[in-house]
């Protein structure tokens, strides 16, 4: 089993090899993946998806040679291309009433805390909202010291970011095999992977050359599926020519399912209780403190002051008023504005500040202390 069919949130990944035909963006591939995505939809599940082929398209519209491309040759590329990729994306899911989003992410957006939680607010609004983001690298102002060089890896970030349940990376080929399949008759499938180990990621080749687009290959879906896995989300290696890869994987063809090793929220949980420094604290009162152990979110109005220098995104310990530590999370106001709403009702906070970003921690923003949750 995939958990393709039962998962709440999926992430698809499409290369450019996919995407990218002689003549342009492939249109009939397009059209009948994006009935595969709106079978999905109608049946309630959230559906992202992560699009190379701006700069395959680009390059093609400027004409430029095929010589290895300078940076901001590349860059120009990715330019003159985001909008014709875009503009495919929104032609094929229009006749199944679905409006498409470009997000456009550097490294930075799914590393630093602050781009992070504005990025991941941006996507959860668009799904609730019943939008299909499309989202690719900005190759128009990365440079090489700071970009992602692959989508695979983009991919697994972005359903990091979103807590997804699956994360599904189209390839040329219909999963993993014990050695390139193009090559070596006498490889073996492999159904399905329950730990990545060096033996393992081995097995992986090189990039499919032989497509003219693309950087990725096995060896970077790999290294999308251990961070995919960490965060609690299940890989799905499968063949994208198909013209409807999703069902074909609901259907049982092949595929390589690499599996998580924990659920997306504890994955979450864990990171922020472990993973990061605290940059300051927030003291709050006693109803506060029995409302985070319910789970609940911290609102301004039960918080006593704070302590520290902190920026929006930031990890804050929670302490009670006796100092006990109670929860570690991720404020959503930088500590000179979080001070000035201390003890504020929410819907006085915007004539404060002039904005509200919510309460102070959301609830899924939080993970409890231990002795914290043996008194929840």
């Amino acid at each position: 089993m995939t958990g393709l069919a039962t998962a709440k949130r999926i992430v698809v990944k499409v290369g450019s090899a996919l995407l990218v035909g002689p003549q342009g963006a492939d249109r009939a591939w397009l059209a009948a993946f994006c009935a595969d995505v709106a079978r999905m939809r109608a049946r309630g599940q959230q559906v992202l998806i992560v699009s190379s082929g701006a700069g395959a398209l680009g390059r093609r519209r400027l004409s430029l040679p095929k010589r290895a491309l300078t940076l901001p040759e590349k860059q120009a590329a990715a330019a003159a291309g985001q909008s014709a990729l875009m503009r495919a994306w929104e032609e094929a899911l229009e006749p199944f009433g679905i409006h498409a989003a470009q997000i456009l992410l550097t490294r930075d957006d799914t590393e630093v805390r602050r781009r992070w939680l504005n990025a991941r607010a941006t996507m959860e609004t668009l799904l609730a909202l019943g939008v299909a983001p499309v989202v690719n690298e900005n190759d128009t102002v990365v440079t090489e010291e700071i970009r992602y060089g692959d989508n695979d890896r983009l991919a697994a970030r972005v359903a990091q970011m979103i807590g997804a349940d699956v994360l599904v990376l189209l390839s040329d080929v219909d999963g993993l095999y014990t050695a390139d399949p193009r090559h070596d008759p006498s490889a073996e499938h492999l159904a399905r992977v329950t730990r990545l180990t060096p033996e393992i990621e081995a097995m992986a080749g090189g990039a499919n050359a032989g497509a003219g687009v693309g950087t990725g290959g096995m060896a970077t879906k790999l290294a999308a599926a251990r961070i995919a896995a960490a965060a609690g989300c299940t890989t799905v290696i499968t063949l994208g020519s198909r013209p409807a890869p999703l069902q074909a994987v609901e259907d049982g063809e092949r595929a390589t399912v690499i599996e998580a090793s924990t659920t997306p929220a504890a994955a979450y949980k864990s990171w922020i209780a472990g993973s990061l420094a605290p940059a300051g604290a927030l003291v709050v009162d006693e109803g506060a403190a029995a409302a985070v152990r319910r789970g609940k979110s911290l609102l301004a109005a039960g918080v006593r002051h704070t302590e520290g220098r902190f920026d929006k995104g930031d990890a804050v310990v929670i302490r009670d008023e006796a100092g006990h530590e109670i929860a570690r999370g991720l404020v959503r106001y930088e500590a000179e504005d979080a001070q000035k709403i201390c003890g504020l009702k929410s819907a006085a906070i915007e004539p404060v500040l002039g904005y509200t970003s919510g309460p102070l921690v959301h609830a899924d923003d939080l993970a409890l202390a231990a002795h914290a949750r043996a008194q929840a």
